[in-house]
């Protein structure tokens, strides 16, 4: 049965704020993103996430990044990390206290570089039980180049149809014209949530199927996807619940294309807009008793 995600079921989802809260109220996030030409997809899902209600936030990347991109994010503490000569995150790089974040994004800008490949896998076999992980991007890619079956504990997974094309084997015809069908084998194979994006964005658990409502092509942008995982991000680090998780995230996040077009048209808006406008749409959410 397909289920549609509505006003009433997000306002149900929208975690509560006590007001004694701190930071140390919500779990920690550690985003591992970009790379010497992709210092955006870090931006984006690192401000994203504190916009979504994250409380902590740590990025780790390469160097040349963050000497970049700090300035306009003095919010966000920093890990830096080595790049190889083409700019990538290299593969000797060790994340010690990798087991102190509950919430882990891994992906966004990162690339398929042989040394981000190795990084990813190595990051993905030492996630334990106690933490979430949002996989997006890049580190799809980099999965969908290995043949080692990766057991994914506790995660969220973003392709869009390519990236998913490319995960399973299947060709994009098979998956545009199936969407349903492979966004719940993903599940059922990496026993995971899926976020299968696109017009009419796809959640499953493997098992119940929902459709967003929100959304339209204003969200055809590069950059749009490093949003989604920020704010399901900022989601998880407020103790919801993975499925839940990705159900308000893709409803925030389309909601927030929906209004930020109302003022930019469907032409106009950029990523960066979309982050500016989801305190909008929380305050939307909000005002639906």
């Amino acid at each position: 049965m397909v289920k549609y995600i509505d006003k009433k079921l997000v306002y149900e989802l929208l975690p509560d704020r006590d007001e004694n809260s701190n930071k140390g109220s919500f779990y920690k996030i550690l985003n591992i993103a970009g790379s010497v030409n992709y210092s955006g997809a870090a931006y984006l899902s690192s401000i994203s996430a504190l916009r979504a209600g994250g409380g902590f936030l740590a990025l780790a990347s390469v160097g040349d990044i963050i000497s970049r991109i700090a300035p306009n994010m003095p919010e966000v503490v920093y890990i830096p990390l080595k790049a190889n000569l083409n700019g990538a995150i290299s593969a000797d790089n060790k994340i010690t206290d990798l087991n102190d974040y509950p919430v882990i994004s891994i992906g966004c800008g990162i690339t398929t570089d042989t040394d981000a490949k190795k990084f990813t896998l190595d990051i993905l076999s030492k996630i334990n039980e106690n933490q979430n992980i949002v996989i997006d991007a890049d580190a799809i890619n980099n999965m969908a180049s290995t043949d080692v079956k990766i057991a994914l504990k506790n995660a969220i997974i973003t392709p869009h149809p390519k990236e998913l094309s490319r995960l399973l084997k299947v060709s994009l015809e098979e998956i545009l014209e199936n969407r349903e069908k492979y966004a719940r084998i993903t599940s059922q194979t990496y026993d995971c949530i899926t976020v299968l994006k696109g017009h009419n964005t796809i959640v499953t658990d493997g098992e119940e199927i929902y459709i967003n409502t929100t959304g339209n092509s204003a969200l055809a942008k590069a950059g749009s996807g490093d949003v989604l995982t920020g704010i399901i991000s900022g989601l998880l680090s407020q103790k919801l619940s993975l499925l839940n998780a990705a159900l308000l995230g893709v409803y925030i996040h389309g909601l927030s294309g929906d209004i930020a077009s109302e003022d930019l048209t469907k032409y106009c808006v950029l990523a960066s807009d979309v982050t500016d406008y989801i305190p909008f749409a929380f305050n939307e959410i909000l005002n639906m008793e």
